[in-house]
């Protein structure tokens, strides 16, 4: 009969030393995990908000630029819409580019609501006419219409237009509009504001008592936009950049932008032009139309709490942007 060994277990000690070690590298590698997914966070939070940083500074900038541009580069505007002098969107009079300080009421209204302008932040108000306009082939003023060059110019009813040629501008609404015969009308009587006046001669008149302004071949036409840039309330409960055009709903623009801080560089009409010693705040200026560049400053916070103290990470960019059409050029 063959004798074996008694067989032996895994004793207590055995045991406990074992599980010992498995908790040590369990919670190892569970903090090695941990600190990956938080440094994967904040990296990816960065990532985002730098990015929101870009897109803002491209879409901002690049209409601070364009404030104020006719593709004639023609001053004397006249403007026919109804309210034309009391609606912000298509009050051209008050200057195509204007500033608001904090606590300065503007276009929208300070509030808590979504959408509504957070007190104590600062706004700018840009007009302008679309940078890829039309050409005038024909303008007969008595029955209104416009043609041009292109079945293709984008042009609806209901939108409001610049009109452009050496000698004025003027702003006004479109009643009928045709790709097939390439025609634009700019009657009376119809349409939100609608116009006052077949006449788009500068200045602007409402009274039918002069002759009609015909517009020459070779003007453009061109999509007019005014532009409310702001701190808001977003769905959240957080801020927003927000944009509202024309007489629009507001448009959630970068999401978990704090704050917005503009100051403004002015410079005379003389060749070359004698420019102000410093950016100053919109509550010292005293005429908008004399602002050649605007000093923009942003700032921007994560959407996650991914900072070392337990809080979003913030950053502010700053940047100058220059009114491109009050540049000089020698």
């Amino acid at each position: 009969m063959e004798l074996r060994p008694p067989v032996r277990g895994i004793g207590l000690v055995e045991l406990m030393i074992a599980l010992t070690l498995g908790l040590v590298v369990s919670g190892a590698i569970f903090g090695i995990f941990i600190s990956s997914r938080d440094t994967f966070r904040t990296t990816e939070n960065l990532a985002r908000l730098h990015d929101d940083a870009r897109i803002t500074f491209e879409l901002l900038a690049r209409e601070i630029r364009e404030a104020g541009s006719i593709a004639c580069g023609n001053t004397n505007v006249a403007n026919v819409l109804n309210n034309g002098g009391t609606d912000w969107w298509a009050n051209w009079a008050t200057g195509p580019l204007v500033g608001y300080g904090g606590n300065t009421p503007g276009p929208r209204a300070f509030g808590s609501t979504t959408g509504d302008r957070i007190s104590g932040t600062e706004a700018i108000l840009l007009r302008r006419g679309n940078a890829s306009p039309v050409i005038i082939t024909e303008h007969n003023p008595a029955s209104a219409q416009f043609k041009v060059n292109t079945s293709n110019h984008g042009f609806n009813d209901g939108d409001i237009l610049m009109a452009c040629d050496s000698q004025s501008a003027a702003i006004f609404q479109v009643t009928n509009s045709s790709q097939t015969n390439r025609t634009v009308v700019h009657n009376t009587g119809t349409g939100t504001p609608g116009n006052c006046s077949k006449d788009l001669g500068f200045p602007t008149n409402c009274n039918g008592n002069r002759k009609e302004r015909t517009f020459a071949q070779g003007g453009y036409l061109a999509k007019y936009s005014a532009a409310f840039w702001y701190i808001g309330v977003n769905p959240r409960g957080g801020r927003s950049l927000y944009r509202m055009e024309n007489n629009g709903a507001p448009t959630e623009m970068a999401r978990d932008v704090t704050n917005l801080q503009l100051t403004f560089l002015t410079g005379d009409r003389a060749e070359p032009p004698q420019y102000a010693d410093s950016f100053v705040a919109a509550n010292s200026v005293t005429q908008w139309n004399d602002v050649v560049a605007v000093r923009v400053v942003l700032t921007h916070q994560t959407s996650e709490a991914v900072g070392t103290g337990g809080g979003p990470v913030g950053r502010s960019t700053q940047y100058v942007v220059s009114v491109r059409n009050r540049e000089y050029v020698p």
